[in-house]
């Protein structure tokens, strides 16, 4: 592996492979700085106020002179918003469909949907109903559960929000997500538990998106239950008679367009953008070939390369609901008093990344190249094929939260700093971006892209790898997330304005 790697002609640094010292030479220039691992060495003189390039694009600006060989980090880097020359649907060449049409085994819905999990969910309105949830769970052991073989497991979905609110937009959030989970394929069997005087009225969002009650979905409220323990005892003997007609439901051939794959990244240092999350990208190109869909979501994460979005497009107005969001997102960090420059994280910077715009033109990657069919308010149902971006914060749970609500049945998450993340109900891969962190937490990663470069390996087969895994995850071969139980603790639906 050499010690450099410059990914465009054009770009004025490069990133090193291994801790370098001053006095090396590197990329044709002496070194002036030790240069950790991931982290970027100048390779001309940049003069102040001038332009770093990295990706062929603009990632920040000089603060200072900068001479060859000298270490680019936040120390000398700075953010600085500048007018993107924004194109629209110039670059939306859709991939040829797939000559041959991949299956998995899953699980036919009769609303049309297809899941890739059997799970039996205990969904909450508000945060007062979240023990009821809890202790209604946990009642069901590992030993009667085991006779449910089709049965992935009983959840509560517990949130600390549903009353209080401030302002539409969090409460539209709100149920959108409540919904989305209430009709998610990866659920056979769902309980709504509420406490009765709260905002979100379950009678009120039944109404509102046409839910009616059955076997395997039904509501109650612990003010009409007579309190905790009724409500409680009630519940689990509602979850009980679910059981057996949830494990009736089997597995059968499914096509790879029934798959919407959430697209994610968390811990990410700077391999992540030309190892694990391109070769994420071009999985997702190959799902989209089979008919399938990619959601990418986090919209500070892609702040600075939204300008690359829009150019792949399908038309002017999807390019342009993106670059609303974009917009609502300034205005929302600064009434709050803050940028979003406030991303990258102290972990990103310490695995290289400085500024958003360079976070940001590696995780765009994830979305391959395929073209950008539609954009969706967050946790709003993904309904068009393809790759389609959600807004949401770029706070895992948060995000990934609103990916499931949006019906994805899948959720692949790269990584570069190490990640102990997972969810429910759909399974969630994780891809180191390095070999190194791979080695260390092996047991939490399931594939190694870092490869790319510790092995030279392409990107290419590495996404070929990561599109066949999804395959396997999505006809029940457990992910290393899902062994160890995550996802639990992992359903947090965004909370948008005041709490009063």
């Amino acid at each position: 592996m050499e010690k450099f790697v410059r990914l465009a002609d054009g770009d004025n640094v490069v990133t090193v492979t291994e801790a370098v010292s001053a006095g090396q030479e590197i990329a044709g220039v002496n070194t002036v700085d030790d240069v950790p691992a991931g982290h970027k060495l100048a390779v001309s003189d940049i003069e102040d106020g001038a332009a770093v390039f990295k990706y062929a694009q603009r990632i920040g600006t000089a603060r200072g002179a900068i001479a060859a060989g000298s270490h680019v980090h936040s120390h000398n880097l700075d953010f600085l918003a500048v007018d993107a020359d924004y194109e629209f649907a110039t670059a939306c060449n859709a991939p040829p469909a797939a000559s041959v049409r991949d299956s998995f085994m899953g699980y036919k819905r009769a609303g049309g949907g297809v899941g890739t999990r059997n799970y039996i969910a205990v969904l909450t309105s508000v945060n007062c109903s979240a023990t009821a949830a809890r202790h209604i769970a946990n009642a069901f052991t590992e030993a009667e559960l085991a006779n449910y073989p089709n049965v992935d497991g009983v959840v509560a979905y517990v949130h600390g929000t549903g009353c209080g609110m401030s302002g539409q937009e969090g409460f539209e959030a709100l149920n959108r997500v409540m919904h989305g989970y209430a009709q998610h394929p990866n659920h056979a069997g769902v309980l709504l538990v509420g406490l009765g005087c709260e905002m979100l009225q379950l009678d009120k969002l039944l109404e509102r998106y046409g839910l009616e009650s059955g076997p395997l979905f039904q509501a109650m409220n612990i003010q009409d239950c007579a309190g905790l323990r009724a409500t409680v005892d009630r519940g689990v003997e509602i979850v009980r008679a679910m059981l057996p007609l949830a494990n009736a439901v089997e597995r059968e051939p499914c096509p790879a367009s029934a798959l919407k794959v959430a697209l994610q990244c968390g811990g990410s240092d700077a391999w992540s953008g030309m190892t694990a999350n391109p070769a994420l990208g071009h999985a997702c190109d190959l799902l989209v070939a089979q008919g399938g869909a990619g959601v990418l979501a986090e919209t500070p994460e892609i702040y600075g390369a939204e300008h690359l979005l829009t150019r792949r497009a399908v038309s002017r107005e999807v390019g342009e609901k993106l670059l609303e969001r974009i917009s609502w997102w300034e205005e929302y960090t600064a009434r709050n008093g803050g940028t979003l420059d406030n991303n990258p994280s102290p972990g990103n910077k310490k695995g290289g990344l400085t500024t958003i715009l360079e976070k940001s033109l590696g995780a765009a990657s994830k979305g391959g190249t395929s073209p950008l069919t539609g954009v969706y308010h967050y946790a709003e149902q993904v309904t068009e094929p393809g790759f389609a971006f959600m807004d949401s914060p770029g706070y895992d749970p948060v995000s990934v939260t609103g990916q499931i609500a949006g019906g994805c049945n899948l959720v692949a998450f790269t990584t570069g700093r190490g990640s102990a993340f997972g969810s429910k109900p759909a399974p969630c891969i994780k891809i180191s971006s390095n070999s190194q962190m791979y080695a260390r937490q092996s047991d939490d990663m399931d594939v190694d892209a870092g490869r790319v470069l510790s092995a030279g390996v392409s990107v290419e087969a590495v996404g070929a790898e990561i599109y066949e895994l999804l395959l396997r995850v999505a006809s029940g071969e457990q992910s290393h997330s899902e062994a160890y139980g995550l996802g639990d603790f992992e359903f947090v639906p965004w909370q948008i304005g005041a709490t009063v």
